[in-house]
């Protein structure tokens, strides 16, 4: 049993992932002064000093050990040791998160000092993310409140020391969000406030690192009565002075994105030397190998085991993908969302992954031509769906795995190496049964372990399959197992070794979580996580799908890691094994009609109630037709928590609206189609919604929804807009037009009218875009929508630069800034076009300093494409005047924003702050 303490926020102890209770201050000032020393001893004096203190009496050390007594009644009775003159709690230190956080900063800053910033990262960030609010809170004696101050002394350096990591990765955008309320919170700390500066002076941002600056001195006055130290005046003379040595000396870089995505290696991976051997020679010297063979041989494990000893070689990371070729249950892996995988793993996502195969095998094809890639492709079904996923680079080698031997490769890849993999020898099968099984059981019954040995037929898997059985009945014995496998009539029902032995072995697992008293839950979730095709599952999801609260729902999910049926795919964050969810879905069918349909339409209903809710953070504006939910989905405070909810949840939003438009639930799955387009579009996401909303389209016209059809026809053709489709955008933006007119609804012409303005002003139709935006103004003037004449005036500046009428542009864009007053993104995106106008008219000075202003502005609203454009722009105009150094700041800003946004790899982004003047990056060139 795994015990685990948390101090650093609301106490909380756990036994093997299960909440525990232990009431009584006493004891949990006790368990919390042992646990502060985990696996040294502390003396009953000292407990009895801190925990008692003034109030100690004769009988205190009788009290303690009545105390310690009551913990072990909860704990296990080995929890907590007694040894001379004291006790000792007997855990690993890093099961305490106080100690495991100082476990993981000593890994970090030794990561950091070698050199291994990416390393160092990921140690930093594990480590903070230990901290779930104020240490030891519960306790306000004198011991307690030093300790409390000693472990934040600890956590506020180990975040400044990661800061600065991140400010010479060039992160300063995030870091700036980070530092504000730690500088806040620590006015007269020194270190932090000149961080803050600096970044705040990297972003282009002086008089604000000024501002900083001043704020400190005013504190430290005040409060010390001291001036700031010598560096953190020396840091402002160099902001004064633009000091060039404040400049990042290479271009701004956040950590590459390198993939480590094996599976867990086999711990009982057995014999096979022979082949370990024959694939480590063949990923030395060979492009590609190949392992074929029947199933459940092995040839994924053997994979795998190589790929975890060779990964080391290979710096640019492994990818693996499961091509599902003889899954049952489920189809081959379709090369797009092959190459859609890989693209992502490269750090591209978005509209930098092409939508046609053609354009994103050549795409994979250039980033990997000067790799080092390790790329594992699993159980593969022909030749043709591995041959696109195959990288270029001389350096990259891959590794196939599939039942047929995939003959078709040779011609064209070169030096492809084969290894047709067998079943074990016997000798190897009994030890492999042994070591699952456990020695004692096949030392005691060494004739029947043999007997069951041979009748696997060699077989790892059904070796696996057979020890599982031994060690779910601990009181089978291994002869009574034998007898069944020697009965041919009944062998294939015991050694059923594809997805029905998965099946059998899971069962088991279901129905003990039944038979446990805190089970339950657990047990009663697993066929509704079955109901939903998301790829991970989180406690308020789980919580809707229940009708639970999300506290009971989260302990469910605990319950189902700890068990092995669940695994963890990130922060509050779960996820099946293939095969595993098909058993739950098989699970699901069971369910009662009515039960099954409640619980899926609460899942639904929790996904677009929080979609709805972003909606209208990132783009404040209602929507009609609005497709409301039944029920209140995650709660969202603001734009840029709606990002990161987005962020977390896309795989899972796209799956679920796929899953509710192939089901008989209109209503609500037009309400998810169109409500993934505002949050994805802000994202830069448009295409992942070209299906969406085509298939939205067809929904909607299918069930006589109108409004529906028009809004959809609307969104595809906005995307098709920013792909630079424009004649597929002209006809859907045409066809949501009309189907306004057809729904009674002519008011909400507006929006496709004012995007087919935008077409032809892209198209330089200027006069026809000109008409259109303005039949749009006069609609959204009638109807006194002040939101949207903001948009179509704003849109319709451009059309008037691009005519030559400057003045007019200039007048409409700040009519526009005036209507969206009090939107981040309005003000924003207007003053950028306010600045593209100045600049159109030769007015650079006032174009420079308004881009800034819209930089900042769009910044704050999360709008990440519409930063990238203005930053272009931006360096346009600063590199026409001749600001050379600020130019190539912007220009970097730009490209940062596509980097982080995944829609630039690492790669990209230095070719093209390698030209003495970038060219347009791919992802904007269709914008406006």
């Amino acid at each position: 049993m795994t015990l685990e303490i948390g101090l650093l926020g609301p106490w909380q102890i756990t036994m093997d992932g299960r909440p525990l209770r232990v009431a009584g201050r006493r004891r949990v000032a006790v368990l919390t002064r042992l646990a502060l020393d985990a696996g040294r001893p502390v003396t009953t004096r000292r407990l009895v000093a801190d925990v008692w203190g003034q109030t100690s009496t004769a009988t205190a050390a009788k009290q303690v050990n009545i105390v310690v007594s009551k913990l072990r009644d909860t704990l296990g009775s080995d929890a907590i040791v007694t040894v001379p003159g004291g006790y000792l709690l007997d855990v690993p230190r890093e099961q305490v998160d106080a100690h495991r956080f100082t476990l993981l900063a000593g890994q970090a800053r030794t990561a950091r000092d070698r050199g291994e910033s990416g390393t160092a990262d990921r140690w930093f960030r594990q480590a903070l993310d230990l901290w779930r609010g104020p240490a030891l809170a519960w306790l306000d004696e004198p011991w307690a409140q030093e300790e409390a101050k000693r472990l934040e002394a600890e956590r506020v350096a180990l975040f400044e020391d990661h800061t600065e990591l991140r400010l010479a990765a060039g992160d300063q955008l995030a870091v700036m969000a980070d530092l504000v309320p730690h500088v806040k919170a620590y006015p007269l700390r020194e270190g932090p406030r000149a961080q803050l500066m600096l970044a705040l002076y990297r972003a282009g941002q002086p008089g604000e690192a000024l501002a900083v600056y001043q704020e400190g001195h005013a504190a430290m006055v005040e409060e010390l009565g001291l001036e700031p130290g010598a560096p953190l005046r020396r840091l402002r003379e160099a902001i004064l002075a633009r000091d060039p040595a404040l400049d990042l000396p290479v271009p701004a870089r956040q950590a590459t994105i390198v993939p480590a995505e094996l599976p867990a290696d086999t711990r009982s991976f057995t014999a096979r030397r022979e082949e370990v051997t024959w694939l480590s020679e063949a990923l030395l010297h060979a492009n590609v190998a190949v392992i074929d063979g029947p199933g459940g041989v092995g040839k994924s494990a053997l994979a795998v085991h190589v790929a975890h000893t060779m990964a080391g070689r290979f710096r640019d990371g492994v990818v693996y993908l499961n091509m599902n070729g003889s899954t049952p249950g489920l189809p081959p892996l379709p090369v797009p969302d092959g190459l859609g995988h890989v693209l992502r793993s490269l750090g591209l996502d978005g509209s930098a992954v092409p939508s046609d195969v053609e354009g994103a095998v050549a795409r994979y094809r250039s980033l990997t031509s000067g790799s080092e890639l390790l790329v594992i492709l699993d159980n593969a079904l022909d030749a043709r769906q591995v041959r696109p996923l195959i990288p270029a680079g001389p350096r990259c080698r891959t590794v196939i795995t599939s039942r047929t031997a995939l003959g078709g490769l040779d011609a064209e890849l070169g030096d492809v190496r084969r290894l047709h993999l067998a079943g074990l020898g016997h000798r190897d099968a009994v030890t492999l049964l042994s070591r699952i099984a456990g020695a004692e059981r096949v030392e005691r019954e060494p004739e029947a372990a043999a007997a069951v040995a041979r009748l696997c037929g060699g077989l790892p898997l059904a070796v696996r399959i057979a020890a599982a059985r031994l060690v779910a009945r601990p009181d089978r014995r291994m002869a009574d197992l034998a007898g069944r496998l020697a009965d041919a009539t009944r062998r294939l029902d015991t050694l059923q070794y594809d997805d029905l032995a998965v099946r059998a072995g899971i069962a088991v697992s279901h129905r003990q979580l039944h038979e446990e008293q805190d089970g339950h839950d657990a047990a009663h979730v697993l066929p509704l996580l079955g109901l939903l095709d998301t790829p991970t599952h989180t406690p308020a999801a789980t919580a809707a799908l229940a009708g639970w609260p999300e506290p009971r729902a989260e302990a469910a999910l605990e319950h189902l890691r700890a068990a092995r049926i669940l695994e963890p795919a990130g922060r509050d964050r779960y996820r099946f094994h293939d095969l595993i969810r098909l058993y739950a879905r098989e699970q699901a069918a069971e369910l009662p009609g009515d039960e099954r349909a409640a619980a899926l339409d609460r899942g639904y209903h929790h996904y677009l109630a929080t979609l709805n809710t972003a909606t209208l953070l990132v783009h404040p504006q209602p929507m009609e037709p609005c497709y409301e939910a039944e029920l209140p989905g995650v709660p969202l405070a603001d734009a840029q928590e709606a990002g990161r909810w987005t962020e977390a949840e896309r795989d899972n939003l796209l799956a679920v609206t796929h899953q509710a438009m192939e089901s008989a639930v209109p209503h609500v799955a037009l309400g998810l189609a169109l409500g993934l387009h505002m949050p994805f579009n802000y994202r830069g996401w448009v295409t992942h919604l070209a299906d969406v909303h085509a298939g939205a389209v067809e929904l909607a016209a299918r069930c006589g929804d109108r409004a529906g059809e028009a809004q959809a026809s609307a969104y595809l053709g906005w995307v098709h807009r920013d792909q630079g489709h424009d004649e597929q955008a002209i006809a859907y933006l045409e066809r949501a037009a009309e189907r306004w007119d057809e729904a009674g609804l002519p008011h909400r012409r507006t929006g496709p009218v004012n995007n087919l303005g935008i077409i032809h002003t892209k198209l330089d139709r200027l006069d026809l875009a000109h008409t259109y935006l303005s039949e749009a103004l006069s609609i959204a003037v009638a109807r006194g929508e002040e939101y949207q004449r903001g948009a179509i005036l704003n849109n319709r500046a451009h059309v008037l630069y691009r005519q030559g009428r400057y003045d007019e542009a200039v007048a409409e864009a700040k009519e526009a800034t005036a209507a969206w007053a009090g939107s981040l993104y309005g003000e924003g995106l207007s003053r950028e076009t306010l600045a593209r106008a100045y600049m159109h008219a030769g007015r650079l000075e006032e174009a420079a300093e308004t881009f800034q202003v819209a930089l900042t502005l769009l910044h704050e609203g999360g709008y990440r494409i519409g930063y990238a454009v203005a930053a272009w722009w931006s360096a346009q105009t600063l590199h026409a005047l001749g600001r050379t150094d600020l130019a190539r700041r912007d220009w970097r800003r730009c490209f940062t924003a596509l980097l982080e946004a995944r829609l630039l790899t690492r790669s990209e982004m230095d070719d093209l702050l390698a030209q003495p003047v970038p060219g347009m990056p791919q992802p904007i060139r269709h914008m406006l």
